[in-house]
């Protein structure tokens, strides 16, 4: 069976009711828990207009207070953003009180006004990065060590042994170094085999040992209604604003799985990132098994519509693929 994901970033351009979106995100997370869906993604950005989810740890807190079994990934979390010993803990956590349901994606962004705006110098990402990294896998041993000069422990330990789930995230070569380099599993963030054979090679080269999740070739953003035409008609503008933000974001050294060139509806329809499908036709999709993310509140989806999404999704689809296996 395909792994399923149900993605939110809490976007919402008008804000007018964002506690709402908020709270129904929470409650979304747990029906797609209690109906199987593997995963809930979310994600980290600074300072953008459309309320773009900052704080993803706090969010996956919620959200584990509500569900059983389902994971969070964030993906990714900025990580020279961050103090590397009150992350370690806040983590640590998280790990505890999910039972080892939190994957962290630690990448370095791409945005220079991110790091503006917390004072952070963007020509220092890459060692801070390496600080963070390093500070982690120390951290969640519960051992003492030397941080910036000093002796230090952090606790609580996390009880996933050795530690908690932790990728390195990247479409650099850089990143796949640093993720050979502590012996951690690569998270490419689009599809880059020749990236995935240059992070195999810095394994080998540093006797250590990891792997890749690597996005498939093909991994669009879904959206399920039983009239695809009716939801472009009605609700394309909110799939159109997140293309159109993300792109704005991005430049042509950023490789990104989720990367839209269109500047209408029309175009973005065509072009496939964004995908709305009926039930019939997302479990076809599925045969060929790609991975199923599911975007519900894409944009500043009203939250009925993204209802109706996730419930199509859960008793329409996720049955077929279960019966299949």
């Amino acid at each position: 069976m395909p792994v399923s994901v149900v993605r939110f970033n809490l976007v919402d351009p008008v804000a007018d009711a964002l506690g709402e979106r908020c709270r129904a995100a929470v409650e979304m997370a747990a029906y797609a828990d209690e109906h199987g869906v593997s995963t809930v993604q979310t994600e980290e950005h600074h300072g953008a207009a459309d309320n773009w989810l900052p704080s993803p740890f706090a969010f996956a807190g919620v959200v584990f207070g509500a569900t059983r079994r389902i994971a969070v990934t964030v993906s990714a979390v900025i990580g020279p953003l961050h103090d590397p010993l009150r992350l370690a803990e806040d983590i640590a956590v998280l790990d505890l009180l999910s039972g080892g349901r939190l994957v962290t994606v630690a990448g370095i962004g791409y945005r220079p006004e991110e790091y503006a705006a917390f004072g952070v110098d963007w020509t220092r990402r890459g060692r801070l990065q390496d600080e963070l990294v390093d500070t982690l896998l120390k951290a969640w041993t519960g051992e003492e060590f030397v941080y910036r000069g000093r002796t230090v422990r952090v606790t609580p330990r996390p009880g996933t042994r050795p530690h908690p789930l932790l990728l390195v995230g990247g479409s650099s070569k850089a990143a796949a170094r640093r993720a050979a380099r502590f012996g951690l599993p690569f998270f490419p963030s689009a599809h880059l085999p020749d990236l995935e054979s240059y992070y195999n090679e810095r394994l080998t080269e540093y006797g250590t040992q990891g792997w890749t999740m690597m996005p498939a070739a093909e991994t669009p953003l879904l959206h399920l209604s039983e009239d695809p035409d009716r939801t472009w008609a009605e609700h394309g503008e909110h799939f159109l604003h997140e293309a159109l933000t993300y792109a704005s974001w991005q430049s042509e050294d950023i490789r990104s799985a989720v990367r839209s060139a269109a500047t209408t509806v029309e175009e973005l329809r065509a072009e496939g990132v964004y995908r709305v499908l009926t039930p019939d036709a997302c479990a076809a999709f599925a045969e060929g098994g790609a991975d199923l993310v599911l975007h519900p509140l894409v944009g500043g989806m009203p939250v009925d519509e993204g209802w109706r999404s996730l419930v199509l999704f859960a008793e329409q689809v996720l049955p077929r693929l279960r019966g299949k296996e």
